[in-house]
């Protein structure tokens, strides 16, 4: 009963946090959960507890949001579910520890990357607009975050830039994003069962990260009244730099 307990202590803020960073900042929550996970279970079960809650998660969300989903969704679906099988197959088999550097390094990447957002070098060059994107980019790129999702839970630090530069903004945005996750936890979750990572108890934090970050999209949803996309992208980086240094910890 206690460890019950203690489990549920950890698991439901967790939960909420991700659902509500998600849902306000389109992206961010999942490695969020996946990088304070691998600091407590380590990262095999990190992957294998995180991707149900943020299936079902993705899944509330796209039905908040489905107004807003155009058909090009699909062009990146059919990259990233093949991408998400092979990088679940990866996560089986890697040792943990390559499995925490993954995590590690992706999440740092991304605390590089709003840095240099927010402090460019004069001789950077501007970033592309949206619809600069070429055609033939969408496809390999979303197989890339397919892979990236289901071996360290940071695709998004592939999709992000690729769904801006196809002019999805706002609730277009998280609209798009959610469906295209939906696909990649369904094809990771099939690639870490097949691998034994799935089991009784990830399954059952799993359900109780679920409840809560259900609960977190509602709270996200209303948040993003009043909480602009700068506020909410500087409250999603800070996170990931903790979660950074909690997993530099496991790694020592």
């Amino acid at each position: 009963m206690t460890d019950a307990l203690t489990d549920l202590a950890w698991l439901l803020p967790l939960g909420l946090f991700a659902g509500l960073i998600t849902t306000v900042a389109g992206l961010g929550g999942g490695m969020v959960m996946t990088l304070a996970l691998s600091a407590i279970v380590g990262p095999q079960r990190a992957l294998a507890t995180a991707a149900p809650a943020l299936l079902l998660g993705n899944a509330h969300r796209v039905g908040m949001y489905r107004k807003h989903l155009d058909r090009g969704v699909w062009r990146f679906v059919v990259g990233a579910l093949p991408g998400a099988l092979v990088g679940g197959a990866l996560a089986v088999s890697l040792p943990e520890l390559v499995l925490q550097v993954l995590l590690v390094g992706v999440a740092a990447l991304a605390v590089a990357r709003e840095v240099r957002r927010r402090w460019p070098s004069k001789r950077e060059k501007p970033a592309p607009r949206a619809n600069e994107l070429p055609g033939w980019v969408v496809l390999p790129g979303s197989f890339g975050a397919g892979v990236v999702t289901a071996t360290s839970g940071g695709g998004g630090l592939l999709l992000g830039p690729l769904l801006l530069m196809t002019g999805h903004r706002l609730e277009r945005f998280v609209a798009a994003a959610s469906t295209i996750a939906l696909s990649m936890h369904v094809a990771r979750i099939a690639a870490y069962g097949a691998g034994g990572l799935v089991t009784r108890e990830t399954l059952a934090h799993s359900l109780a990260l679920a409840l809560t970050v259900l609960a977190g999209n509602l709270l996200g949803r209303h948040a993003r009244r009043w909480l602009s996309d700068a506020r909410a992208n500087t409250l999603t980086y800070a996170v990931l730099l903790l979660c950074v240094g909690l997993s530099v910890a496991g790694l020592r």
